[in-house]
Order: C-alpha cells, then structure tokens, then sequence
C-alpha cells in the first residue's frame, strides 16, 4: 500500500455521493478514535484540508449528523448510511475521511492503526492529544 498517496477518488456505499479528494499527508494521518459514535461506526479516518474535498456526485444525498458540543460535523449518505467524512472537532479546518469509502483502498490494507482517545477529547484537555492504544490486523490467509 502506497502511504504517500496524494489524493484519490471516493464513494458511499451505493455510489449516489462521489467525491475526490486531496489528502494531507497520504495515508500517514490514518487512525481511530474512541469517541462514542467513533466507536460504533469504526471507520478508519485519514485527513484533508476543508478545500481538499470536491463533491462530484450525489451531494443533494448527504445527511449531517451532530451531536454534543455541535462543533464536529459527520455526513454521510441518506440513502446506504455510509459515513463518507467528517469536519473535525480538534481541527476544523480538516475533514476526516473515511478510508474504506476511497477507491482501492481498503481498512484491512493497515496493520496498525493509532486509536486517539476521543472520549476525553483534545478540545476538552487545552489541545493535548492522547492515545488510547494501536487496533492491528493480521490477516489469516483466508
């Protein structure tokens, strides 16, 4: 897997929201977090400036979802409910994208991922980020 890609093409799920995208520092920003909908929606997250992400397709079928502080911004698709990308809370003039919406590439392509913790957010801690662990994957041969 090519961790200096620069930008890559990504969908949802049924492929109504298409977009492209210009990524900050390739596949090197990639990681999870603990946050509560974080935990339960799973993605792998890699970042992109505000300007880096152009809607090609579909952006009349994406849905924001806030919650909380109102301050982080999740959309997705209202018609398969992919997660496609997120304004960030701890830096707002980035998006997190979710890795497994971009083209070729898949969350089982990483081996470890850094798990920031979300929960007790940085926003929350005078800027301080904190990890919470590493979520690896080894693959079985299947």
């Amino acid at each position: 897997m090519d961790m200096d890609i620069g930008e890559a093409k990504g969908a949802c799920h049924c492929g109504r929201v298409q977009f492209h995208v210009v990524l900050t520092d390739g596949l090197r920003t990639a990681r999870r977090c603990t946050c509560s909908l974080c935990r339960m929606r799973g993605a792998i997250a890699v970042s992109a400036d505000i300007a880096g992400i152009t809607i090609l397709a579909g952006e009349d079928a994406i849905a924001t979802y806030q919650f909380n502080t109102m301050a982080a911004r999740h959309h997705f698709c209202r018609h398969c409910g992919i997660y496609t990308h997120h304004q960030r809370r701890s830096n707002p003039a980035q998006y997190g994208v979710n890795v497994a919406c971009l083209e070729g590439i898949s969350p089982f392509d990483f081996v470890e991922v850094p798990v920031l913790d979300g929960a007790h957010h940085p926003s929350d801690r005078d800027g301080v980020t904190m990890a919470a662990g590493v979520l690896r994957f080894e693959a079985t041969g299947y």
